[in-house]
């Protein structure tokens, strides 16, 4: 069998790959052709099947490949259906960049206790509700988070913790999230990507807030639901499940800075030209499914907005 063309695991990754995902490096090779195999089977599926997107799945998965299969299949099929919202096909789209730049989503460099999750920082509120949609603001998270899928074992291997900053959030934020677009991206979230949430903290939460997320709540998964922690309007509640020192600078850490993290991510879309002009040639062929087609009005309908919600 060929050589595998994916990254070597670090030490302490590879042990938690090991103990944690069921990984086994002799078998890898072979887990990873299965699923190649299996792709290049299905009539209606046009994915990547490079080994580093596999492993990623495989991980993401604990190493179930039917459960892998399954993220490839809903990967595609929703990028499809809804491209508006997690496709990007062109690494200079003004409002892709426009946004990375307001630093509304940042990965901090250094992981949760040196070796654990990534830590994502999300900002509401530090872009303009009027001059950007939902769509636009889904795609350039989703674009990002498909280059951690790709390159961050960290994340891949430990997970997520997020830290959403609700501080900057108006009443104008909170109803561009209508129910149906946050069914489609926790649908997404849950169903196609090859992360496991560990996770979320809220912090600064404005007044009007909570009745905001005790809506959005049982739109989530159980198993998302507690993973959810509410922090009041301050900052010190969430030392204890995140040290200040991996926090950025501009929260009084040592974690980076959130403009350095720009930076990063604008040299790695730049690297990621030619991948994300590639993706238009991938996805599904509903008429082309074996068995059933997918009932997206089921999968992610949700009639009805925040429009009569009332934020102090």
């Amino acid at each position: 069998m060929a050589t595998l063309s994916i990254r070597p695991l670090s030490a302490q990754l590879q042990e938690a790959a090991i103990k944690e995902l069921h990984e086994v490096p002799e078998r890898l090779a072979a887990d990873i052709e299965a699923l190649r195999t299996w792709i290049q089977q299905q009539p209606h599926l046009r994915a990547r099947d490079d080994d580093q997107f596999l492993v990623s799945f495989l991980r993401g998965c604990k190493f179930s490949l039917e459960k892998a299969k399954s993220k490839i299949d809903r990967f595609y099929a929703l990028r499809t259906k809804y491209p508006e919202f997690f496709t990007i096909k062109d690494a200079d789209d003004q409002k892709v960049r426009e946004l990375l730049n307001t630093g509304m989503i940042v990965y901090l460099p250094t992981p949760l206790n040196e070796h654990g999750s990534r830590i994502a920082l999300i900002r509401s509120g530090v872009y303009s509700a009027e001059k950007y949609t939902i769509e636009e603001i889904a795609r350039t998270m989703y674009g990002i988070q498909e280059i951690s899928m790709l390159e961050d074992d960290y994340a891949v291997v430990n997970g997520i913790t997020t830290i959403v900053d609700v501080k900057q959030g108006t009443a104008a934020h909170l109803m561009q999230m209508s129910p149906s677009s946050l069914k489609k991206m926790t649908i997404f979230s849950e169903e196609a990507l090859p992360f496991r949430p560990k996770n979320t903290h809220f912090i600064y939460i404005p007044s009007g807030f909570e009745t905001f997320f005790n809506i959005l709540k049982p739109m989530l998964s159980k198993k998302q639901q507690k993973r959810l922690s509410l922090h009041g309007n301050k900052l010190d509640g969430i030392y204890e499940h995140i040290p200040l020192k991996y926090l950025p600078k501009e929260y009084g850490g040592e974690n980076g800075s959130i403009e350095e993290c720009i930076v990063e991510l604008n040299k790695k879309l730049d690297e990621y030209r030619d991948y994300f002009k590639a993706n238009a040639q991938y996805g599904t062929n509903e008429k082309l499914r074996p068995g059933k087609p997918i009932d997206f009005d089921h999968l992610c309908g949700v009639q009805g907005s925040f429009r009569k919600l009332e934020v102090d």
